[in-house]
């Protein structure tokens, strides 16, 4: 079976549906729905967000696109040959991702970006699905300590067994599941994030890669 995405007018969270309404009113010209996956399932690299951005994935309709983090996001991943093309903040600026797929555990923007523990076991279905159905998966990267709780969680591992920071790459099976402080424009302003030390997050990866790609 196919790997699918939630519909359009996906209606498992009520209080998700009555956000998205109201911004289909106020911002009719937005995508205001489920934001789909961005990338081949045929990738080594899945990024993990915790979920869309009001003006940012929910305006343009794909993950990290419209706002602050994702302007850090592309820009690494083209730097480490990850992304080809130019991105420049819209869903159709023909930007591609290479050997990346980029998701959120939970698909719809949530109210003050924080989605509930209900919203996320509603979603949980749809990224559990995507990480069986990617069969080069090696890594997955988590960006910030919620999205690295829901992937874990995914897994069906112990959280405590798999504690967050950044930097940290855990063997869980066989993947790795790395983790980065979010690219979020709060984190690099107050400096918990730089520039130099997410790059290093994509050396490791990189590094991982071509060390997996070596074994027999």
């Amino acid at each position: 079976m196919p790997f699918s995405e939630p519909p359009a007018d996906c209606r498992l969270c009520d209080r998700l549906v009555e956000f998205r309404t109201a911004n289909q009113l106020r911002y009719p010209e937005y995508h205001n729905g489920p934001v789909r996956s961005f990338g081949p399932l045929n990738a080594r690299l899945l990024i993990v967000g915790l979920a869309p951005g009001l003006k940012g994935a929910n305006q343009t309709g794909r993950p990290f696109t419209g706002d602050y983090a994702g302007d850090l996001l592309y820009q690494t991943l083209g730097k480490f040959g990850f992304a080809e093309g130019h991105y420049d903040r819209v869903a159709d600026d023909g930007l591609t991702l290479a050997d990346c797929r980029i998701t959120n555990a939970v698909r719809c923007v949530p109210p003050e970006n924080k989605p509930t523990g209900t919203e996320g076991r509603n979603c949980r279905p749809f990224l559990a699905a995507e990480i069986q159905q990617m069969p080069q998966l090696k890594v997955i990267l988590c960006l910030g300590g919620l999205s690295h709780n829901a992937v874990l969680t995914t897994l069906s591992v112990r959280k405590s067994l798999y504690p967050f920071g950044h930097g940290n790459l855990h063997a869980i099976g066989h993947l790795h599941v790395a983790d980065s402080y979010h690219c979020s424009r709060y984190n690099t302003n107050t400096g918990r994030l730089t520039t130099e030390m997410f790059e290093n997050v994509f050396h490791q990866i990189r590094n991982l890669l071509a060390t997996v790609s070596q074994e027999p």
